[in-house]
C-alpha cells in the first residue's frame, strides 16, 4: 500500500511539473509568435519585405514610390473589435470601378508592398494598402494570422461597396496576407469580389505553427501546439484549428491563383498543392523555381506579372 500511494505522489508531481513546464513553454511560444511588442527574429520571415532596395536587379525604390510618389492618402477604419486601423489608398480619385486591396504578411506592414500595389497602380486600379491589426500604424495587442483579419478584409470590401456599388474587387496577400484573403475566400462575400492572388499562404495555423516549431526548435507539436492553441484562444478569441485557410478555400466561389517559391523553408511549398487541392473554386498556380519565402516576385517577375495579368483577365479585370 505504502508503495502504492508513492508511485501515485511521484506520478501526480511529475503530472504538475509536465503541466507547469507546458504552460511555460506556452505562454512563450505565444509572445514569440503572436505578441507584436515581441523580438521575433528567431521567427522572422526575413525575407518577406518586397521593398526592392533589398534587391539588386532593380534601382527602382517601390517603398519611397507607395509613400511619396504615389500620391496616396492614408486613412484609418475602427475594426469590429475597436481598433483603429491604418491604410493606404492609391487612386483615390479614379472614376475606375477596378480596386484592388494589397495585402503584406507576418512581421510586415502597408508599405513594404510598393511593388505590388504600382502593378495595379499602373493598370487603372484603386489600391488600398491596410496595415493589419498589430502591424505598422496599426493598433492591436496581437496577432490574428489572418483569421481575425479575415473580417478587417471584409469590412474594407463594405466600404468600397458601399461607395460604388460597381465595384470589382482583386484580393491580393503575401503569406500571413495571403493566409488572410484565403481565410476571407471561405466566407459569404459579395460578387464584387471577382478574384483572388495568393503568394505564399500556410494551410493552417495549426500546420504552420507545428512545421515552425520543428523547423526552430526540433521539438514535436505535442503538447506545446495544443497549449498555446488554448492560450490563444483565452486571449486573442482564437484557436489555432479554426484559423485555417483550407477550410475556408474548400467553401469558396471565388476564382483563385496560387502561387509559391520552390525553395521556400517558411511556408513549404506542399501547402501551396494542398490548398490548390482543397480548392472548389476555378484555380490556377504557379511554382517559382529557386524563390525562397515571398520572393517569387523578385525572382522572376516577369514571369510573374504575365501569370497575374493572365488570370485577371480571365475575369475582366
Amino acid at each position: 500500500m505504502r508503495k502504492i500511494k508513492i508511485m501515485f505522489r511521484t506520478i501526480c508531481v511529475v503530472l504538475v511539473i509536465f503541466i507547469i513546464a507546458t504552460l511555460i513553454a506556452a505562454n512563450y511560444f505565444y509572445n514569440l509568435a503572436l505578441n507584436p511588442k515581441s523580438n521575433k527574429d528567431i521567427v522572422d520571415e526575413g525575407n518577406v519585405t518586397l521593398e526592392i532596395e533589398a534587391s539588386k536587379k532593380d534601382a527602382f525604390n517601390y517603398k519611397y514610390w507607395l509613400l511619396k510618389e504615389s500620391g496616396s492618402i492614408e486613412f484609418y477604419v475602427t475594426s469590429r473589435d475597436g481598433l483603429q486601423l491604418h491604410n493606404y489608398e492609391i487612386n483615390a480619385l479614379s472614376k475606375s470601378h477596378k480596386y484592388a486591396i494589397v495585402v503584406h504578411g507576418y512581421t510586415s506592414s502597408g508599405k513594404s508592398m510598393g511593388r505590388i500595389a504600382k502593378y495595379f497602380s499602373d493598370r487603372g486600379y484603386h489600391v488600398i494598402v491596410p496595415d493589419l491589426r498589430g502591424h505598422g500604424q496599426s493598433e492591436g495587442d496581437y496577432i490574428g494570422m489572418g483569421w481575425h483579419e479575415r473580417n478587417d478584409l471584409i469590412d474594407l470590401i463594405q466600404s468600397i461597396i458601399a461607395k460604388d456599388d460597381h465595384a470589382r474587387i482583386v484580393l491580393a496577400g503575401v503569406s500571413m496576407g495571403a493566409a488572410s484573403v484565403l481565410m476571407v475566400s471561405g466566407e459569404a462575400i459579395p460578387d464584387n469580389v471577382v478574384a483572388i492572388i495568393e503568394d505564399s499562404s500556410y494551410t493552417s495555423v495549426w500546420e504552420e505553427f507545428s512545421y515552425e516549431l520543428s523547423e526552430l526548435f526540433h521539438i514535436p507539436s505535442f503538447p506545446i501546439i495544443p497549449a498555446t492553441s488554448l492560450l490563444t484562444k483565452y486571449r486573442a478569441g482564437y484557436d489555432f484549428k479554426e484559423a485555417s485557410a483550407i477550410e475556408q478555400v474548400r467553401k469558396s466561389k471565388t476564382p483563385t491563383l496560387f502561387i509559391h517559391g520552390s525553395k521556400d523553408t517558411f511556408v513549404p511549398p506542399y501547402m501551396m498543392n494542398e490548398l490548390y487541392d482543397a480548392c472548389n473554386a476555378p484555380k490556377d498556380r504557379l511554382l517559382i523555381e529557386g524563390a525562397g519565402h515571398a520572393q517569387s516576385i523578385e525572382i522572376a517577375s516577369e514571369q510573374y506579372m504575365v501569370k497575374v495579368s493572365e488570370f485577371l483577365n480571365k475575369y475582366r479585370m
